[in-house]
């Protein structure tokens, strides 16, 4: 069965909120229709948005460290949201594993809101809906756009590519092999719902020299892969290459 996913790379994740504007723009103008935005900048602001980025501090000085968090839905494989919709309206759409809404039989009621662990479920409080992340469904099927363009619209903005986007049960796809490779994991797993999300944990110095970093090149001898190779095999954005060197 195919769950598509997104896995975030938190080593490279600089908390620009491109992903954020982008999932915003994309998805008010597309399927999910108008997402409210009524109070942006009040004290107590009020909008709808699909994906956010948490920042915070981790460690003490001088060996404190920021980190930027993104958070969306994590399409569970056995998402808690779906079973207590009363109309059925939150489901799990077979072909790809997404969890999705039909606003056409959402009541508002929060059910899902509550069941979810991870507060990823918001209310749209114009329209009255329960609203969250699709995983962009209407633009990675939509045949008119270009093959390389049919992925969400946050791992399309992305500058520095740490959003990859795949099949994580397809075993030599992009993200099951970063998963595997590079100790992917999921965000609590102990409330037993199999978030498809995944994260790459973050890389320290001392990680580094044992081995275990991703930055050794293709033939473990140290050298890190050319950013050719990393854009053919899809881990590395056309547009984020000019935020990149070729020592890196």
């Amino acid at each position: 069965m195919t769950q598509m996913a997104l896995v975030i790379d938190l080593n490279v994740c600089v908390g620009c909120h491109a992903c954020v504007t982008s999932c915003k723009e994309w998805n008010t103008s597309g399927e999910a229709g108008s997402l409210s935005d009524s109070r942006p900048y009040d004290a107590d602001p009020s909008g709808t948005f699909f994906n956010r980025v948490q920042t915070f501090e981790a460690g003490t000085y001088p060996l404190a460290d920021t980190i930027h968090f993104p958070k969306s839905c994590l399409h569970c494989e056995d998402p808690p949201c779906v079973p207590v919709c009363p109309t059925g309206a939150s489901y799990k759409r077979k072909e790809d594993g997404l969890v999705l809404v039909d606003y056409d039989r959402c009541i508002g009621c929060k059910y899902c809101s509550w069941a979810c662990p991870y507060g990823a479920r918001e209310l749209d409080e114009e329209r009255k809906e329960m609203t969250k992340c699709t995983l962009c469904s209407d633009r990675i099927n939509n045949e008119a756009l270009p093959e390389r363009d049919r992925k969400p619209a946050c791992v399309l903005a992305c500058p520095t590519s740490a959003r990859l986007f795949g099949d994580i049960h397809d075993p030599d796809s992009v993200v099951s092999k970063a998963i595997r490779e590079r100790g992917g994991y999921q965000l609590m797993p102990e409330w037993g719902t199999k978030p498809s999300n995944h994260y790459l944990p973050r890389q320290t110095m001392s990680s580094c020299g044992s081995g275990s970093c991703s930055c050794k090149g293709e033939a473990g001898d140290g050298a890190s892969p050319s950013i050719e190779s990393q854009v053919e095999r899809g881990e590395l954005n056309l547009a984020s290459i000019a935020t990149r060197s070729q020592a890196h």
